[in-house]
């Protein structure tokens, strides 16, 4: 038998009973969702990567020229 459960660990009850779980790793499996924006639909993420990727790009534009090859 599987049970879902929707804890609030904004909570002190919450988080102790997160922590009590995890105590059980064999047999518990915490899925912790995407946060959802306000439309209903997960928050778009960025991997470090990505971020960085940006990052440069847009100091490349602020001091016109790409910086890491100095």
């Amino acid at each position: 038998m599987t049970v879902t459960a929707h804890i609030d660990v904004s909570t002190p009850k919450g988080r102790k009973i997160i922590q009590e779980l995890e105590r059980h790793r064999k047999i518990v499996k915490i899925d912790n969702p995407l946060p959802l924006g306000e439309d209903g639909l997960p928050i778009k993420t960025f991997s470090v990567d990505e971020s960085f990727e940006k990052l440069w790009k847009k100091m490349e534009e602020h001091y016109g020229f790409d910086i890491r090859k100095l």
